[in-house]
């Protein structure tokens, strides 16, 4: 099993600023993010990236730029599957209370699967940049991104896709703290602050 970590995004709602590279409990969300995946999987993840500095961001980590630049996030996660061998294990790189427990159960419950998403309360039910995709995602992303089509889970209906329940996924904490994603100024703080509270 692989590991990626996806760090695009023009960060539009944070003036630009790579927001992965901001503290949460004085860590940088990025960090925490890279070692739950690296734990989850048992080897170092790689970063997917297009800024012209992200090489220094994370020494020690391989930076693979977009195969197809300016896709959003589906085309980050093409990047990914298609970046070697085997299934990967995707997590954008701006959430930074996913934990090493619940990752290890969608590595653990992928097989028989192309996609194995956990369930989220969100307005998708799913929450894809979470997630183990298959080698068997590559065509299937790739058309739709041929289509323009750049949903997240667009290309699902091509692929078979397996669930973690959403009772699962509370069973290794509340998942509207695990998926919480930080975008502007505001989150980050809010994210420091439930930080604080779970200290």
């Amino acid at each position: 099993m692989r590991g990626a970590v996806l760090a695009g995004g023009q960060a539009s709602r944070f003036d630009g600023k790579a927001k992965g590279l901001e503290k949460v409990g004085a860590e940088r969300i990025v960090d925490r993010v890279a070692r739950a995946v690296e734990e989850a999987t048992g080897s170092r993840p790689i970063l997917i990236a297009n800024a012209p500095h992200a090489t220094a961001w994370c020494p020690g980590l391989q930076v693979v730029p977009d195969v197809l630049p300016g896709r959003g996030s589906l085309g980050g996660i093409y990047t990914a599957v298609t970046a070697g061998d085997g299934p990967v294990l995707v997590v954008a790189w701006d959430m930074p209370f996913v934990s090493v427990d619940l990752l290890q159960a969608l590595v653990a419950g992928v097989n028989g699967y192309d996609v194995f998403l956990p369930e989220s309360g969100g307005k998708r039910g799913l929450e894809p940049l979470c997630g183990v995709y298959g080698p068997a995602c590559a065509g299937a992303i790739r058309g739709r991104l041929e289509q323009e089509d750049y949903r997240a889970i667009g290309f699902h209906e091509s692929v078979r896709v397996g669930t973690l329940a959403l009772a699962a996924v509370a069973g290794h904490g509340d998942p509207e703290m695990l998926f919480y994603n930080v975008n502007t100024a505001q989150e980050l703080a809010e994210a420091e602050a439930m930080w604080q509270r779970r200290a």
